[in-house]
């Protein structure tokens, strides 16, 4: 195939950034998209031009860091996926790609298309944690009975990666289906019960400190989740809050 590449170039920081355009040929259904990135970044290096940055590890779809804005939306255009995940094939020949990083006010560019998305470990380190005796007298965790639909439902929440396709996808930036997953995870076992009240007033305050705005009901979030965290969260988290806030 041959594509029609715009993407974002940014020095740095503090220098302000520009689409530039690129032309691709040869390009295999098979690659992966990071795949075609490394290619144009070869050919961009034998040029003797700078390449491409961007953020990838594991390419297996489990550590969220190869997020990328493709032709408008948070990974691209497949759902359940993250962009390590999703394959040239779902492109035609001919076509203009626009690839961007994800724009939000708490994820600042660093380079190109890499963000600074810190502000989702402040809101863990915040109070997303449970805090166990190691004094010697631990108990096992596997001898507390919990009810399997709690279970279940805390462990799909614990399927977030913290990749941020939820708050790129909000027209506020909102990043309340993020934390409302890991505020959920804690809140629906009973280890995590003991902290509850504490942790979401301080994983709420962090969010609200970092610059993330408001939830919009638009359930955009949750259609680009490419792990399919449900909104059912931010309901939970809202009524934990509720609950926290009122016994003061």
């Amino acid at each position: 195939m041959k594509l029609y590449l715009k993407i974002w170039r940014q020095k740095d920081a503090k220098t302000k950034g520009k689409m530039v355009d690129y032309t691709m040929e040869g390009v295999e259904g098979d690659m992966s998209f990071l795949e075609m990135l490394d290619v144009l970044n070869e050919d961009l290096i034998l040029k003797g031009e700078e390449p491409i940055e961007f953020d990838h590890d594991c390419r297996e779809g489990i550590c969220g860091t190869c997020s990328l804005q493709i032709n408008g939306r948070p990974h691209g255009p497949d759902t359940r996926i993250t962009v390590c995940q999703l394959h040239m094939r779902r492109f035609k020949d001919g076509d203009t790609i626009v690839i961007e990083p994800f724009r939000a006010k708490a994820f600042p560019v660093i380079k190109d298309l890499i963000i600074d998305r810190s502000a989702f470990e402040r809101i863990q380190q915040a109070g997303g944690y449970v805090s166990v005796n190691t004094s010697g007298n631990t108990v096992d965790a596997n001898a507390i009975p919990i009810e399997k639909d709690k279970a279940d439902m805390s462990f799909n929440a614990a399927t977030c990666i913290g990749c941020g396709a939820c708050v790129a996808a909000c027209k506020n930036a909102s990043a309340m289906l993020f934390t409302s997953a890991k505020v959920s995870q804690f809140a629906l076992l009973p280890q995590g019960r003991v902290e509850a009240a504490d942790r979401v007033q301080s994983m709420v305050r962090q969010m609200d400190l970092e610059g993330f705005g408001n939830c919009t009901n638009t359930g955009a979030c949750e259609v680009e989740c490419p792990k399919g965290i449900s909104l059912e969260n931010i309901a939970r988290m809202n009524r934990e809050y509720l609950s926290a806030t009122a016994k003061g």
